[in-house]
């Protein structure tokens, strides 16, 4: 079974920093694509950052300069650095994991975590 923990949400100011953290555990062979996603209430889920195994980047345009995800490919883990947080940025955010669970299958597989809550009050 493979797991995605989730840890690093709460509630901040307009203008504060948060970071997300996603631990992957269990039976993982290698994982490629790391992302975090979120969606507010009312809306469909989107993507906000992913990084790739070689670690690069790639940003939505809403957060682009103020957000940074990076990875520990070691511990299997995902980061999301918030900083200038505005309330739109309000949302459960959820990290994806692109992985093989084992060396006989062929394919990646999207694994998801629980989610987040992230409250952003102004």
């Amino acid at each position: 079974q493979v797991q995605l923990a989730e840890s690093g949400g709460g509630l901040v100011q307009a203008g504060g920093s948060l970071r997300l953290s996603c631990a992957a555990s269990g039976s993982i062979f290698s994982i490629t694509t790391m992302a975090w996603y979120r969606q507010a209430p009312g809306k469909q889920r989107e993507l906000v950052a992913n990084i790739t195994s070689g670690g690069s980047p790639n940003y939505a345009d809403s957060v682009q300069g103020r957000f940074t995800i990076s990875r520990d490919n070691a511990k299997n883990t995902v980061y999301l650095q918030m900083n200038s947080l505005k309330p739109e940025d309000t949302a459960v955010y959820y990290c994806n994991a692109l992985l093989r669970p084992s060396a006989t299958m062929r394919t990646y597989y999207p694994y998801w975590g629980q989610g987040t809550q992230v409250t952003v009050s102004s």
